[in-house]
């Protein structure tokens, strides 16, 4: 769940500004990342930052080339994209039916919590706090259906997806979608909330 109150490691903290400097294009692709340079950045150890870069690695923003180091991974090529976005409705209708029965008062709390922090980025344009809502909110659902195996396996599909994002929302769609697929969820109506998530992920 993203809890914006929550404490925050360090390493984790660096993790999620690499990601939006990549996502928001800051870093750009073939972009070589140095260890020694980023722990000045963010005044840490290389411990740390070597972590992240091996973090970064595996959810595919990375790569890690013999004789080149770490560099930002170039974005999906097009025609890889809506390949990549049926991979992700497949992962995601898959957990929904796995859930839907399961999802508790509690759940939809957290859920509720997490689009209002995406509502709040949006009135505040942070908007890589409102992808890290976003996501937040659908891996939500992917780790309650499979744990750690299912997100792993979804995870670097939507980071690559987010490379070369070109899709406008504005924060009243954005919002709608996602109660829409809440309330179907809420209301255990299968047919409903995979029709929800399908117009979601685009």
């Amino acid at each position: 769940m993203l809890d914006t109150n929550a404490i925050v490691s360090v390493r984790e903290q660096i993790a999620r500004q690499l990601r939006a400097d990549i996502i928001d294009g800051v870093l750009s692709e073939k972009t070589k990342l140095v260890e020694q340079e980023l722990a000045k950045r963010f005044s840490v150890s290389r411990g740390p930052v070597r972590d992240v870069l091996l973090q970064l690695t595996k959810e595919g923003l990375l790569i890690s080339k013999n004789n080149c180091g770490v560099v930002v991974n170039s974005a999906p090529q097009p025609e890889l994209q809506p390949l990549m976005v049926n991979l992700r409705i497949k992962i995601e209708c898959h957990a929904i039916k796995i859930v839907i029965n399961d999802l508790t008062e509690q759940d939809f709390t957290q859920l509720e919590q997490i689009l209002a922090t995406m509502t709040k980025a949006f009135k505040e344009e942070n908007y890589s706090l409102v992808t890290e809502a976003d996501m937040a909110f659908h891996r939500f659902f992917v780790h309650k259906a499979g744990g750690d195996d299912l997100v792993n396996l979804w995870q670097p599909i939507i980071y690559r997806m987010r490379m070369n994002y070109k899709r406008i929302s504005t924060p009243d769609e954005c919002f709608d979608e996602h109660n829409q697929l809440l309330t179907n969820l809420k209301n255990k109506d299968l047919k409903l909330a995979l029709a929800a998530l399908k117009d979601n992920v685009k």
